[in-house]
């Protein structure tokens, strides 16, 4: 059974996998970044592909004559073509809460990041600055007190929302099926949004959700509100976005996910001190690959196997 995984795999990584490999499965790596190749000619043995990030679309897919199963690396399956998948019958998973504490976690740091101007204090910290403006200090905020606008109710906020009431936050929460079981308010995302002092976005992209967020739900945002996107980037409008943190109409951001992926240099949201970014990292832990793995591995011979897989999406 030959595994391809599409991912910059370290050492350390590599060395976790091949302790916890069986003998009968075979993984080869290719990063994501950089020229198709070698990953185009892979692809023609490979049975499964552990996938990450970067997109299978249509054509890497009808490229893989053998492929058994597209085992996603985390939760949201919006960078595999699925009707493609399901016409081949390839089989697809992925791997709820593995990765779920890591991004709360994240979240929370964005969040203090954001109210804090962590990244603005760090740049004039290094360059010897040790006064600030005053513009600069009016800024800071505490989470205390403050009414933290959920926008999903998966398991990711289910790990947040306790930790930011225990800090002394005002929880409320938007999603498409309001959970009767929440001692949590629930609002319309048009009140969230303008109730809401930080809003924190956990929901998946999708053809009702691409550009959710967009300049009819800025406007009715407080000016101060610190929005957190460790989501997808898709569910923000970026121009809009962009003219509603430059003009004030919202205080801060703090994004870990982007409309375009890879994030290029001259994004223009990169030029705003209002703002506290990442690169697509916030599942990114060792404890995450050792919950994903288990799961990706049980999958893989599952395939082999013939037995029933986990977390099936088709």
């Amino acid at each position: 059974m030959k595994v391809l995984f599409h991912y910059d795999a370290g050492p350390k990584l590599k060395e976790t996998i091949a302790t916890l490999c069986p003998s009968d499965i075979e993984i080869s790596y290719c990063p994501e970044a950089g020229p198709l190749e070698p990953f185009l000619t892979a692809l023609q043995d490979a049975d499964v592909i552990w996938h990450v990030l970067s997109p299978l679309t249509k054509e890497l897919i009808e490229k893989a004559p053998k492929l058994k199963l597209i085992q996603k690396i985390g939760v949201g399956v919006n960078t595999i073509d699925l009707d493609t998948a399901k016409s081949r019958n390839v089989a697809v998973c992925n791997m709820p809460g593995t990765n779920s504490n890591a991004v709360a976690e994240m979240t929370l740091m964005l969040m203090l990041s954001a109210s804090r101007r962590l990244t603005t204090l760090d740049t004039l910290c290094r360059s010897g600055q040790w006064g600030l403006n005053n513009n600069i200090k009016e800024q800071f905020s505490e989470i205390r007190g403050k009414t933290v606008g959920l926008v999903g109710f998966g398991a990711i906020p289910q790990i947040l929302a306790p930790i930011l009431k225990s800090m002394g936050a005002n929880l409320v929460y938007h999603c498409q099926n309001q959970k009767h079981n929440l001692p949590y308010p629930y609002l319309s995302l048009e009140e969230l949004a303008a109730k809401s002092d930080i809003i924190s976005l956990h929901i998946p992209l999708t053809e009702k959700t691409d550009k959710l967020f967009n300049r009819n739900l800025f406007k009715l945002m407080k000016q101060d509100c610190i929005f957190v996107n460790t989501a997808r980037g898709g569910l923000v409008d970026e121009t809009d976005f962009l003219v509603a943190l430059q003009s004030g109409v919202i205080g801060a951001a703090a994004l870990d996910v982007f409309f375009d992926e890879p994030a290029q240099e001259n994004n223009p949201l990169f030029k705003l001190d209002n703002i506290v970014v990442s690169p697509h990292v916030a599942w990114l832990t060792q404890e995450t690959w050792q919950r994903s793995l288990k799961v990706a591995l049980d999958n893989t011979m599952a395939i082999k196997n013939g037995t029933p897989l986990i977390h099936s999406v088709l």
